[in-house]
């Protein structure tokens, strides 16, 4: 396995992914307790990066319910986090996934990730579409977090545990040199799109 950086303690990767987030809105609350639940962080380099992530995504998650109707840091910080999961997810398609899905006792985890992101993009664009003062959107907010706390859960516990023991060390070099490139080109590139999928 090739040579990894430092990594954070999960107390201050967490706090740091924190501060990230509440840059977006500094008055909103960002109470995401005890998570990751998992002391798995593996390469601090990869999966390490990618639990940093989805701490960010949790908080705002966290911050966007101590919000009311369409009060402008609702909106903020709802775009921000559509933004920055549509960030991640294609640049963890692009760095890992990708990768994994040509090891055949990796692949299901790999089709697996990638199905679940396809979903949450139609979650959000039926958020989106939805006005955001309604209760209902609120409800729909709610499975849309349960599905995205679900779909890390899996990731963090279960598929970068498998992923890390079939990587060679060409795999960590290309996931390194990717993930956090692509992620800011993604992010920068990425839209709120709206579209009514689900049912009422």
């Amino acid at each position: 396995m090739a040579t990894t950086a430092k990594a954070k303690p999960p107390k201050e990767a967490k706090a740091t992914a924190i501060a990230r987030a509440k840059k977006t809105a500094p008055d909103r609350a960002a109470r995401i307790g005890s998570t990751p639940a998992t002391k798995f962080r593996g390469n601090p380099d990869i999966f390490g990066r990618l639990v940093e992530d989805h701490d960010r995504h949790r908080a705002l998650f966290a911050m966007i319910e101590d919000t009311v109707g369409r009060s402008p840091d609702r909106k903020r910080l709802f775009t921000e986090l559509v933004h920055e999961i549509k960030g991640h997810a294609a640049a963890e398609e692009q760095a890992l996934w990708s990768t994994v899905l040509r090891d055949p006792e990796t692949t299901e985890d790999a089709r697996h990730a990638v199905a679940e992101h396809h979903e949450l993009d139609e979650m959000f664009a039926d958020l989106a579409a939805r006005d955001m003062a309604s209760p209902g959107w609120l409800r729909r907010f709610a499975a849309t977090k349960e599905k995205y706390l679900h779909h890390i859960r899996e990731e963090e516990q279960e598929q970068f545990v498998a992923a890390e023991k079939h990587l060679s060390d060409r795999d960590v070099r290309h996931m390194r040199s990717v993930f956090n490139r692509r992620k800011a080109e993604e992010k920068a590139g990425a839209k709120v799109e709206k579209k009514i999928k689900l049912k009422a």
